[in-house]
């Protein structure tokens, strides 16, 4: 089971437009709703892989009710705690001639709110997964992907994070399965400008001295980098298409490795369908399916 977790979903409401006036009255072309955070998006393309996956995090209010309904509706099994306060925020996802995000802050998560998640990390097994993405609110201590991992530390479970400067190296004393920074996190986390993907694999390889076993680099229009566990460089393209939105790819990216490893045991094809999934992802409003996921894959 690949358990993901999701401190602050949302409603994602993404809208066209022809061109987005400020200050004026704007009307859609078309309009769509998704449920969204960095976790139960790969909780998603998971289950549209066919992996067991099991979304864990946080609701809050009319809108939390319905991430959670909508999820257990699309056949996404979750977990969250219900908080007493607050709503789970709405994202407003417009794309125009560029694409513009205005993105909720959401709810607050109280002590006793997340020991109540505390206890539902017993449930994991040797064997499981869990997988960390993602930004946390300011209501929880900044270094809590750590304390998660430290608690699953001694249950022989596999973990995949893709965050942002400390939430993620402080994760790496953990040897975390894999971890996925894109390019400009790699820049941030190093404090330099990455111009090569010598450089990149070069960043790559000092966050696996750190303790990371794999690291994946996404690239944007670039495509990927993958330094396996055994010190091995890939490096691979991107998928071709129409980009409708981005929204999700990375997260995407990250399920189809995960899902990739988990049947077959090898990085190189794993690899390949991350970058299936993240240009399906692209290519699409919402989850991608299945069978654009594995037509893409054919044409690596």
């Amino acid at each position: 089971m690949v358990y993901t977790v999701t401190f602050n979903p949302a409603i994602d409401y993404i809208v066209t437009l022809d061109a987005l006036r400020a200050g004026g009255i704007n009307r859609c072309r078309t309009e769509d709703m998704t449920f969204g955070g960095k976790g139960i998006n790969v909780s998603a393309v998971l289950h549209e892989l066919g992996t067991p996956t099991k979304a864990l995090g946080f609701c809050a209010g009319f809108t939390g009710r319905a991430i959670r309904d909508g999820l257990e509706a699309s056949g996404v099994a979750a977990d969250f705690v219900e908080l007493t306060q607050g709503n789970s925020r709405i994202n407003v996802k417009i794309k125009a001639d560029s694409e513009t995000e205005i993105n909720g802050s959401g709810p607050s998560i109280s002590a006793d709110e997340l020991r109540q998640f505390f206890d539902k990390l017993t449930q994991l097994q040797s064997g499981d997964y869990i997988v960390l993405a993602g930004s946390v609110p300011p209501s929880v201590p900044q270094d809590i992907y750590r304390q998660i991992l430290e608690r699953l530390s001694d249950r022989g479970v596999q973990s995949a994070v893709d965050a942002q400067g400390g939430l993620l190296t402080d994760t790496l004393a953990f040897e975390p399965f894999v971890i996925k920074p894109n390019k400009q996190e790699l820049e941030q986390i190093f404090n330099c400008s990455l111009d090569s993907r010598e450089q990149i694999a070069d960043c790559a390889r000092e966050l696996q001295k750190l303790g990371a076993r794999s690291v994946l680099v996404s690239m944007a229009g670039d495509g990927s980098l993958l330094l396996d566990e055994s010190g091995r460089v890939h490096t691979m393209g991107v998928c071709r298409g129409t980009i409708i939105s981005s929204v999700g790819a990375g997260d995407s990216m990250l399920a189809g490795f995960i899902s990739g490893y988990i049947s077959s045991g090898d990085h190189a094809y794993a690899h390949k369908l991350a970058t299936a999934c993240g240009g399906a992802a692209a290519f699409s409003c919402g989850t991608p399916k299945r069978e654009l996921i594995s037509t893409l894959l054919t044409q690596l």
